[in-house]
């Protein structure tokens, strides 16, 4: 009996992750951030035309949904909003636009590593995790929060302690 419980404590999911799913293959890599006591954390990267950061913030739901908090940016021009539309707010000052989202929740997006020598950090409990040294450039991964088990976790590489 204790055998059995062993093996279902191993494949119940119990640790909240911020997951990085490889997409387009048949045996996809996952890569996660196990979330431990804070539940935000930041997108940081260069803008490939801009050459500026932009920085993303976004907090975990307890539903596994993300939801976005806001976009600092210091240029309007290509790709970047310029307004705010329904339910966003946007201000400047001191050189830098700040999109504040009022309820923007979403399920997952996907993330092109791409193969520049830009930054793609995620900022997590005052550290900075590399994307670009940890993933692959030129693929796309899934990312999303997940539930993991002992297993999954053991298949995955983590990405910080």
């Amino acid at each position: 009996m204790p055998i059995l419980v062993g093996i279902v404590l191993y494949f119940t999911p119990f640790q909240q992750s911020i997951t990085f799913t490889e997409t387009r293959t048949e045996q996809p890599s996952r890569y996660f951030v196990p979330l431990k006591g804070e539940d935000e954390f930041q997108l940081i990267f260069t803008h490939s035309i801009h050459l500026t950061d932009v920085i993303e913030s976004y907090k975990v739901l307890s539903t596994n949904e993300l939801q976005l908090l806001s976009m600092e940016y210091s240029d309007v021009a290509i790709g970047m909003p310029s307004y705010a539309e329904q339910g966003q707010t946007l201000q400047y000052e001191n050189g830098v636009y700040t999109l504040r989202y009022e309820d923007a929740k979403i399920k997952e997006f996907t993330l092109h590593i791409g193969d520049v020598d830009y930054k793609l950090n995620v900022f997590y409990k005052g550290e900075i995790i590399s994307l670009k040294e940890q993933l692959t450039r030129g693929k796309s991964y899934v990312v999303q929060v997940q539930n993991l088990s002992f297993y999954q976790k053991m298949k995955g590489v983590q990405l910080y302690e």
